[in-house]
């Protein structure tokens, strides 16, 4: 699922990408979308993004024509910018494509006013995304855990006597109204950090913390240095084995739901690309999530934590550790090559193969079964006909006999009294 740094990216993406391109033309919505309309028309406008936390908003800001203003009041043609606000759902991303190539789940679409014409499409595989047009930051969601770093601080620490915080660091850390940004890849790496139990109160783990950071905000704005992004880049294995077993990060769990995200986006120094099929940057990164020798634990809602150590005393009993999947891009049909969407075909064909058989086999069995079935039931029927017509045989053949004995007796007594 895309977390803050993931949308951050995405805005970047589409100011780099629409920079100095002009639009034209309706916004146009798949059919198979149940989101709303984008009521947008303009013969030439600009878009430009902007991210917090897990939002992003693009502009839609159109451009004067100062030779002829009539042209604006035809078609119903917009003057006013409008903000469109989306939620990447599981599987959103934008891609700025040409026409005649648009993705097979493009379902908003703007179009370039230049010939042959392209398109900025939010690309949704899932279809969990949404947008809103006309529309503004959600207002139960916090501060973002990455640029408004003084803000999400204080709204924290002067709230921690909210019932929120009686549940555990782990599953409070997915609450946006207060951690608006941070997802279940964030959570774990950021309290692996400090080697913080995942299900220990939150209230315990944050009341210590100073309301004012004294960490630099120039420095925190500006990301991080090209050098830091190298370093990261080129974690070893040996090194990554290490830091495993020690953690030397700060104990302030604010400060690293702060940095730890603006590594991520310092990963992305390539752009944002949905389609790449190299992560190994960015699983060089991970020290916690997805990684060999690491424990996971479902927590009370149902979303798998991993950790090293012991859980903490608010771990839900009984709970099963899920098992360990391999770590594969499933959201999107794109982010395969052609010999493995060869290879899972094949699977796919292969299995329904064995699974038709099953079905065939007991039906075959049950057929047998119905034809016996069905002889015995004839055979016991004829037996049980036969001894109903043996017994009626056996009366008329002994009625019989009863009438022939009586006449004899009778012509007896006849002959014997003529005697007489």
């Amino acid at each position: 699922m895309p977390e803050g740094p993931e949308l951050h990216l995405a805005s970047q993406f589409v100011n780099k990408m629409c920079d100095g391109v002009v639009f034209s033309g309706p916004v146009r919505k798949s059919e198979v979308s149940k989101n709303p309309d984008v009521p947008f028309t303009c013969e030439a406008y600009c878009i430009t993004a902007t991210s917090r936390g897990k939002e992003v908003k693009l502009t839609l800001t159109p451009i004067k024509c100062e030779d002829d203003p009539k042209r604006r009041a035809k078609g119903r043609q917009v003057d006013q910018p409008m903000d469109v606000v989306f939620r990447f759902g599981m599987s959103g991303y934008f891609r700025f494509t040409g026409e005649d190539e648009l993705p097979k789940h493009a379902h908003l679409r703007f179009y370039t006013k230049e010939k042959p014409c392209r398109v900025l499409s939010f690309v949704d595989t899932r279809r969990f995304g949404s947008w809103q047009p006309n529309g503004t930051w959600q207002p139960d969601r916090g501060p973002c855990i990455m640029f408004e770093y003084k803000r999400f601080r204080e709204n924290v620490l002067s709230n921690l006597s909210d019932r929120a915080f009686d549940r555990p660091i782990c599953e409070v850390l997915l609450n946006q109204k207060y951690f608006n940004g941070i997802g279940n890849y964030l959570r774990a790496e950021i309290l692996y950090r400090p080697n913080i139990p995942p299900f220990v109160c939150a209230r315990n783990v944050l009341e210590g913390l100073e309301l004012e950071d004294t960490l630099d905000e120039k420095t925190v704005k500006n990301e991080f240095p090209t050098s830091k992004v190298n370093e990261l880049a080129q974690i070893s294995a040996s090194t990554k084995s290490k830091k495993k077993t020690t953690n030397q990060e700060s104990g302030d769990l604010l400060r690293l739901c702060h940095t730890v995200p603006l590594e991520v986006v310092s990963l992305g120094g390539k752009g944002y690309d949905p389609e790449k099929t190299d992560y190994s940057t960015f699983m060089a990164w991970l020290q916690c999530y997805y990684v060999d020798g690491m424990k996971t634990m479902r927590d009370h809602n149902g979303r798998t934590m991993w950790f090293q150590g012991d859980p903490g005393p608010m771990a839900p009993k009984g709970s099963k550790s899920p098992k360990p999947k391999k770590r594969v891009k499933k959201e999107d049909d794109h982010d395969y090559t052609e010999k493995e969407k060869a290879a899972e075909s094949r699977c796919e064909s292969t299995t329904k193969k064995q699974r038709v058989v099953k079905r065939e086999t007991p039906k075959r069995e049950g057929n047998a079964r119905s034809k016996e079935g069905t002889s015995k039931r004839g055979k016991t029927q004829e037996v049980v006909q036969q001894s109903e017509t043996r017994p009626k045989s056996r009366k008329r053949k002994s009625n019989n006999t009863d009438k022939s004995s009586g006449e004899q007796s009778r012509t007896r007594r006849v002959t014997r009294q003529n005697s007489k």
